[in-house]
């Protein structure tokens, strides 16, 4: 299924997984239920790549920020952010977050489908769990929408479910069942496919499980994939 579909079936088709689909402001209701990434700490990986110098503060916008912890941490280091999420409860969650510590983040309460992010207008794009709750026939709309908001040698910084991750349905099942069934896993070869048009990928690994007391998040059932725009 492609971005050749034409938007009344896009929509057909988004009706038909919606019933079964999480519901994000129900999710985000109870802060304190324990849930791996309901913590206050950036990606393992997002830490390293910004920390090392490799990418630098400019324009951002995490898609799917959730409550926030990647869009805080990246204020914190002196980007300019975007914070994006289809749920109004994750974002204000993430607006106490940022004033706690004490930055100004942008919060965009939209689907990426609907935000309109205007050509060439990042340095940086971060997605941590939002592409692997993307159903199949948004998928390669999905990956231009990035790589179009991308600048020339902007960089995209992205943390999905590997196979052992997700729920394991394929995308025939996804339909059948009317469900994503929690996000979909992928394998390293399917992502160096999604992703390798218009982009250079730098790194595609396993994300490093966080050391306790490390004030980092990470979970090794996760890809983590660096790539730069051409």
């Amino acid at each position: 299924m492609t971005t050749e579909l034409p938007n009344s079936r896009l929509a057909e088709l988004d009706a038909q997984l919606a019933p079964r689909d999480i519901r994000w402001d129900t999710f985000y209701a109870d802060r304190a239920k324990p849930c791996p990434f309901f913590v206050a700490f950036p990606d393992e990986s997002l830490a390293e790549w910004v920390g090392s110098g490799a990418i630098t503060p400019g324009r951002a916008i995490d898609l799917g920020c959730g409550h926030g912890r990647n869009a805080v941490y990246l204020a914190k280091q002196g980007f300019h952010v975007e914070g994006l999420d289809v749920s109004a409860t994750a974002l204000q969650w993430a607006r106490d977050r940022a004033a706690e510590a004490g930055v100004d983040v942008t919060w965009r309460n939209e689907s990426v489908f609907d935000a309109q992010l205007a050509a060439g207008s990042y340095a940086l794009v971060h997605d941590s769990g939002c592409f692997h709750h993307i159903a199949p026939h948004r998928r390669e709309q999905y990956v231009d929408l990035v790589v179009h908001a991308l600048q020339p040698g902007g960089w995209l910084t992205l943390t999905t479910f590997r196979p052992e991750g997700g729920s394991g349905y394929t995308d025939v099942q996804v339909y059948e069942r009317g469900s994503l069934g929690g996000g979909l896993g992928y394998t390293e070869e399917q992502l160096r496919a999604f992703w390798s048009r218009g982009l250079e990928l730098q790194q595609v690994r396993q994300m490093r499980k966080a050391a306790p007391g490390s004030q980092l998040f990470g979970e090794d059932f996760l890809w983590v994939l660096l790539a730069r725009k051409r």
